[in-house]
């Protein structure tokens, strides 16, 4: 780099479309090659190559730029930086480029090596690959030239020329952020809807989310602060309708300017933008007043006031892109791009182009299809209370119409409102459209109504009274109902995100899989709220005669860093969730069931275990349990959902009793009885069969502990008498996922309902254990000798604390230890012998122990969901794809 050149910043949005323009020999590739990652840079001489087979194949050119601009928009559509690396001389070859970077809502801007001629001719005369006649170089640069004055009205967004080698040596590539990703900024923030000018109810408002208002000699406010740091969110729409915009900006702008506030612009303030601008504007909607109101400022206030409007950005991406504004709300697809349209969108919404019979546009509810894992918050269309439609709120409540002043403070999403102190306009259209269902003040999101006490969802969709004392019967929303379920939820490859494990990744062809399960043998999605998780093996141990051993449970957590664990007897029986609500109100409430409906008992794959009238049975037995107990006002819910096992194992697995073990134990014990009496009569006559009489003697003993393990599970009942219950999690009731509770508390839970009625439920033996004492390690392993030996089919190992996690991530929730003879049932009678030992420990478990933490992940994602009142589809996501994940080929026996 010659050392009479200062280095030329070139500065580019770090999301956009980079033209390199220049004649050939200019020095494109090159420069791309050094200044931009190796992937960033898309070249037409590369996809010339790749279609063509050469790269100087001119007549692949057509066809080469189709492939070009696929990759192109591939990763336009990502959000990933791209690099063209083309002649792009002319404004046509130009156009196509910037069309696809406007589909696709990223700035395109250009560099242009505008190089001497002669430095061009010199180098592609040293190119060996290929060699392009001056002529050709001339008319390149001749295009160039003519249209480089123009290209600023091309709808580049910026043109940097680079006019010698050396200045583009020098050249360095600055990234900047879009002004609207401020991702870095994570809150606490306080999220406010539409002002209009209602200065005293925005004070209000402040003062009672905790913020410190300053005033100047005036008595104005000009600033407001938070003692905790919090910052206020304005939606835009400041002006127009209420009495004092000019007072609402003047505290607005005061607090943009002291770090205090961030703004996006909303409607009203473009149209003030475009008064100022002394463009034609309709002064209707309250305008008019506002102007006025600014004609008796000086002029430096109106100009400062307009250069700030203007100042402001279309939305904001905020908190690592988990929290989105904009005024009128913005599609997923739009969050951090920049273009026109979204802007125009963030401003209006998505419109129609028609009128209602109001005189109003017509919106297109956007919020119906939102996907999008971010909350977005927004307001520009009053509603009466507000209301979350799939993870998006909107906090405009008509505060100029007589209403209220809405905010949310995240990320609690907790809302705070103060009432309008009068009504200073007439809406043209009621509040809210009549079709759709408020949410009241309290937890979101939920698109129903939410119960009157805990603002949770209120399936029943019953109806309540919002915080001001306003009540509406509640009808079916026009956007999406709470319980509308829909295939593209759940169909295709797609990915959860889950609070405790990240996004988890579901295939299609499981998806598929599971669609046949759940739509032909599962309960209603509304009565799962979630499904079992798998539970993990423990390792395999290399104990003489066994392949799963205590000792490797107990290593295995202390490697984790992980010491107060609790042993728990692992029953034979078929993993239950129960269900149960307090009454047949509580059920229609939450569930959105009729009066006969008051939960459900269902299998891991969501099948209910008993028709109907046996279910309500047994729920009548369990809730009369809870009663006794006082569970009801000592959680204060009025719902459980319960984990247990529901004995015995033959309720549910005759079928497989029948078919599969007791016809293997009979037919064992035929032939290899009958192998064994010939065997004695060979050996009676002197033949030297001994080893395989001793082999054939072992397998029928192998034969008859299989069927003396089964027998173990299996007693008669009649009805429901016999039936037992063995709860172990209390798995969450209202208001609360209690996954992070310590497993005492859970059977504390558990041993109360056992007290209340011991002979529905069965109790679960436990030990708690110092994992790092060796005597406590060694009195647990012969507790599970003890308990296996003594037909017990194991124990499951988990740390003590409930959920946990170490350096790598989520740790196993569970790990399952399960006693010899049990396992003989899984793996044959004669796993035992020492070949099939040796040959099972091979077994390999890393997918089944991964499938175990995502499930357990999208589990209490799915429950989390339904606690905090989302839509069903929202819930039934993470349901379905816990059962999309069984279809995950996994060594079953595991």
């Amino acid at each position: 780099m010659s050392e009479s050149i200062t280095p030329i910043e070139v500065r580019i949005p770090e999301v956009s479309l980079v033209l390199l323009v220049g004649a050939s020999g200019s020095g494109k590739s090159t420069f791309g090659r050094e200044k931009f990652a190796p992937f960033e840079v898309v070249s037409s001489d590369f996809c010339r190559g790749l279609v063509a087979g050469d790269e100087n194949d001119q007549s692949a050119s057509k066809d080469a730029f189709d492939v070009l601009e696929y990759i192109v928009g591939k990763r336009l559509a990502a959000g990933r930086l791209t690099v063209v690396d083309a002649t792009n001389v002319q404004p046509g070859s130009r156009a196509s480029l910037i069309n696809l970077a406007r589909a696709h809502d990223v700035l395109p801007v250009a560099i242009v090596l505008d190089m001497p001629e002669q430095v061009c001719r010199e180098r592609n005369r040293l190119r060996p690959d290929r060699q392009n006649s001056d002529a050709v170089i001339t008319r390149q640069r001749d295009a160039l030239r003519r249209s480089r004055k123009s290209m600023g009205r091309e709808g580049l967004r910026g043109v940097h020329v680079l006019s010698s080698p050396e200045e583009a040596d020098a050249a360095v590539i600055v990234r900047e952020k879009l002004r609207t990703d401020l991702t870095d900024q994570h809150g606490p923030f306080d999220a406010i809807g539409d002002v209009h000018g209602c200065l005293s109810e925005l004070e209000t408002l402040l003062t009672t989310l905790g913020y410190t208002l300053t005033r100047d000699n005036a008595g104005r406010p000009i600033d407001a602060e938070h003692p905790l740091g919090r910052r206020v969110i304005l939606l835009g729409d400041l002006v127009d309708r209420g009495p004092d915009s000019v007072g609402v900006l003047r505290l607005a702008m005061g607090m943009h300017a002291a770090g205090h506030a961030l703004v996006v612009p909303g409607n009203h303030e473009q149209a003030l933008i475009n008064a100022l601008g002394g463009k034609k504007v309709n002064l209707s909607h309250g305008l008019g007043d506002t102007l006025a109101q600014l004609a008796a400022e000086p002029k430096e206030f109106t100009d400062t006031v307009r250069a700030w409007l203007y100042s402001l950005v279309s939305h904001l991406v905020l908190d690592d892109g988990n929290l989105v504004v904009a005024h009128a709300g913005l599609k997923e697809a739009y969050h951090g791009r920049s273009s026109g349209r979204v802007r125009s969108f963030a401003l209006y919404g998505d419109t129609t182009g028609e009128v209602d019979e109001y005189g109003l546009p017509i919106r297109l509810p956007w919020q119906r299809d939102y996907r999008g894992s971010a909350v977005v918050l927004y307001g520009h269309t009053p509603m009466l209370t507000p209301r979350w439609v799939n993870n998006t709120l909107c906090l405009d409540t008509g505060c100029a119409f007589g209403n209220a002043l809405s905010a949310l403070r995240y990320p609690e999403r907790e809302i705070v409102q103060v009432p309008a102190e009068r009504v200073y306009a007439e809406s043209r259209r009621p509040l809210g459209d009549p079709e759709d269902v408020p949410v009241p003040a309290g937890r979101g999101p939920a698109t129903a109504p939410a119960h009157p006490e805990t603002g949770t969802l209120d399936r029943s969709a019953l109806g309540n009274a919002s915080l001001l004392g306003r009540a509406r019967a509640a009808r079916p929303p026009r956007e999406r109902a709470a319980d509308e379920l829909r295939l593209d939820d759940v169909l295709g490859r797609r990915s959860i995100e889950t609070g405790l494990h990240g996004r988890v990744a579901i295939r299609s062809d499981n998806a598929a899989g599971a669609l046949e399960v759940m739509s032909r043998f599962a309960l209603s999605p509304n009565l799962l709220p979630t499904l079992p998780a798998t539970m993990a093996p423990v390792e395999t141990s290399r104990e003489e005669g066994y392949l799963e051993y205590p000792t490797e449970a107990f290593a295995g957590y202390r490697a984790a860093g992980i010491t107060d664990l609790i042993a728990e007897e692992k029953h034979m029986g078929s993993r239950a969730h129960v269900l149960v609500c307090r009454d047949a109100e509580a059920a229609a409430r939450v569930l959105g069931t009729t009066a006969d409906t008051t939960g459900a008992i269902y299998t891991r794959t969501g099948r209910a275990f008993f028709d109907p009238a046996t279910t309500e049975v047994l729920l009548g037995r369990i809730r009369a349990a809870a009663d006794t107990a006082g569970l009801w006002d000592t959680l204060d819910t009025d719902w459980l959902l319960l984990d247990g096992e529901l004995l015995p194992w033959s309720l549910k697995a005759e079928d497989l009793l029948r078919g599969t073990y007791a016809a293997t134990a009979a037919a064992g014990r035929a032939s290899l009885g009958a192998a064994g009496a010939d065997l004695a009569r060979a050996l009676a006559r002197g033949v030297e069969v001994e080893q395989e009489a001793e082999r054939t003697a072992s397998r029928l003993g192998h034969i008859e502990d299989f069927a003396a393990a089964y027998r173990r599970y299996v007693w008669s009942v009649e009805g429901l008498d016999g039936v037992e219950f063995a709860p172990f999690q209390l798995l969450a009731s209202r208001g609360a996922v209690h996954h992070e509770r310590d497993h005492g508390w859970h059977l504390d839970i558990a041993d109360a309902l056992i007290a209340a009625d011991p002979t529905t439920f069965r109790t679960t033996r436990r030990l708690r254990i110092n994992a790092a004492d060796p005597d406590e390690v060694s009195a647990a392993t012969t507790w599970w000798l003890d308990l296996t030996a003594a037909g017990g089919e194991g124990m499951v190992v988990k740390p003590f604390a409930g959920t946990s996690f170490d350096k790598h991530g989520l740790v196993q929730p569970g790990l399952k230890v399960r006693g010899r003879e049990y396992l003989r049932l899984i793996y044959g009678p004669d796993y035992t012998d020492p070949g099939q030992l040796s040959r099972l420990r091979d077994r390999h478990l890393g997918q089944k122990r991964s499938l175990a933490l995502r499930e357990h992940a999208l589990g209490v994602e799915a429950l989390t969901r339904f606690v905090q009142g989302e839509p069903l589809w929202r819930v039934h996501e993470a349901v379905f794809g816990i059962l999309a994940l069984e279809s995950e080929p996994v060594d079953p026996r595991l």
